[in-house]
């Protein structure tokens, strides 16, 4: 199990016993979103710093820092096939990336207020995004 918090960390936890294995550092600003990929060896996480950090679960080792939001990153996902990852911010904006290549792929644009929740459906074709407060929407798009 992964928990995330605003000091800034990622902690890593056995399940069975309770104790935690490893901490995550890396993010300079608290740590707003976490996602195992479907096999369990690569978290995701999102923070206020603007980024997403790529982690080996593993090791505990970072793999990747993704940019490309404007500011915090609130909620990220991967497809259930694990070859998609997707992000939402306070920029309003969702963006893809490719799994093997940790490249951006597409930015959806439409919400007027923070992306606050992402979901793919469980087979991989649609996502669905939450916004914050006064939109108060959710969105259905085809990946």
């Amino acid at each position: 199990m992964a928990s995330s918090s605003k000091d800034k960390t990622i902690k890593l936890w056995n399940v069975n016993t309770g104790q935690e294995l490893k901490t995550l550092t890396g993010h300079t600003g608290s740590v707003q979103t976490i996602s195992f990929n479907p096999t369990g060896k690569i978290l995701a996480s999102g923070g206020a710093d603007g980024t997403i950090k790529i982690w080996d679960v593993d090791s505990g080792k970072e793999i990747k820092t993704l940019t490309g939001h404007l500011n915090t990153v609130n909620s990220v996902v991967f497809s259930p096939d694990g070859q998609i990852l997707a992000s939402g911010g306070s920029d309003n904006l969702i963006k893809l990336w490719n799994v093997s290549s940790w490249q951006e792929t597409k930015t959806l644009k439409g919400h007027t207020n923070e992306i606050v929740s992402l979901a793919f459906s469980p087979d991989g074709k649609y996502l669905a995004s939450g916004s914050e407060k006064v939109e108060g929407l959710i969105r259905w798009w085809k990946v």
